[in-house]
């Protein structure tokens, strides 16, 4: 199986900030192209782009193409804290929206703290075991957002665990909080293969501050910033599959381009990605993947991870112009009456600072509320 899967979590829309909105008349090309390339994998979830994912993958994909030409991957969405009588419904339920009999593979949705142990509360391993032996399940596994001890302890707990679904990329390898690189030891120890999530890091690694760009250019001047991310997380031994989520014909070209044929990063491009993480260290941005978790609840309806892009662009020293203030002045405004964001007010007190003369922020606020609709 080629190496490239296909995340249907950053589909294209109808409306930017209604994620539900998927545009089919957009997405069918792109499934049609990724599949023709001669590639199979889709990963979706319960509530991806507001529960309408899995609705667009049957459109788009089960309707279409026959079965033997495409594997499918969905999530039990544990982390809602699903009662266990309740399982057996949302996984019927989940098989009807993708429009399949079965599930090629079915995972715990991120399993971790809290989340692990109402897994184990409701025997969530259990009813994973249950539809495997039915058939109705090829392959359990579980997508992972937490310390590599914890990750330890479920697989020793869990033999039966076929794979581990992890955030990682380049820039989180060695970071602490994400432990990209202990989480990955952990599973080749045990000899569960791993699915990457988030190789691009939410978008951020394909949009490289200037500089760190020309580092990457300056190696191979035709490859993007995406395929090196791609490449960089690919290239481990012990990595099965890496999700991408394209919504253009332009990235599943170039996507589909490079990894026809793969080719595992070199030393000598392994050093120039030392050198663009050293440079991306050094700014003060904030580590957004742009999974949207945090916005279902928010009872002041803030975009989130769009707030810290644009927070994150303006920290880049050749961004810092008045586009990036007036559009950060609006993310101001939907912030102030938040109570619950430190990183959020703390952003404001910066934007303040920057945009200090009340006249220019007012024409800067008006201006803004034009290019973003939230």
């Amino acid at each position: 199986m080629k190496k490239l899967g296909f995340g249907l979590m950053r589909l294209p829309t109808l409306e930017p900030m209604n994620s539900s909105s998927i545009d089919l008349s957009k997405v069918v090309p792109l499934v049609d192209l990724y599949l023709n390339s001669g590639f199979s994998y889709f990963d979706t979830a319960y509530y991806y782009h507001g529960e309408k994912s899995e609705a667009a993958f049957r459109a788009a994909v089960a309707k279409r193409w026959p079965r033997e030409s495409y594997t499918i991957t969905d999530k039990l969405p544990i982390y809602e804290k699903p009662e266990e009588r309740e399982l057996l419904p949302i996984f019927n339920e989940q098989l009807h929206r993708c429009g399949v009999e079965y599930f090629d593979y079915y995972l715990l949705h991120n399993v971790g703290g809290k989340n692990y142990q109402h897994a184990e509360a409701v025997h969530t391993f259990e009813f994973l075991g249950q539809r495997k032996a039915e058939g109705r399940v090829k392959h359990i596994g579980l997508s992972y957002h937490d310390n590599a001890e914890l990750l330890e302890t479920i697989l020793n707990r869990h033999p039966e665990i076929e794979y581990v679904q992890l955030q990682l990329n380049y820039l989180d390898w060695e970071d602490c909080a994400v432990q990209s690189h202990r989480c990955y030891d952990v599973c080749k120890r045990y000899g569960k293969p791993v699915i990457v999530m988030e190789p691009i890091k939410g978008g951020s690694l394909a949009a490289l501050p200037e500089e760190a760009e020309k580092l990457l250019k300056a190696h191979n001047p035709r490859a993007s910033a995406a395929s090196w991310a791609i490449r960089y997380a690919a290239s481990l031994e012990n990595v099965m599959i890496v999700l991408s989520g394209m919504s253009s014909m332009e990235q599943v070209a170039d996507n589909v381009g490079y990894m026809q044929e793969f080719h595992a990063l070199d030393a000598e491009e392994r050093a120039v990605l030392d050198q663009v993480v050293s440079l991306l260290r050094k700014a003060n941005t904030i580590g957004c993947t742009g999974c949207h978790y945090c916005t279902d609840g928010c009872p002041q309806q803030i975009p989130i991870p769009e707030i810290f892009k644009l927070y994150n662009n303006y920290e880049v020293p050749e961004n810092t112009g008045s586009c990036c203030a007036e559009l950060l002045w609006q993310c101001y405004e939907r912030t102030r009456e938040c109570s619950q964001l430190r990183g959020l007010r703390a952003m404001r007190r910066t934007l303040s600072a920057a945009l200090g003369d009340p006249k220019a922020a007012e024409r800067s606020k008006q201006r803004a509320s034009e290019i973003i609709r939230v």
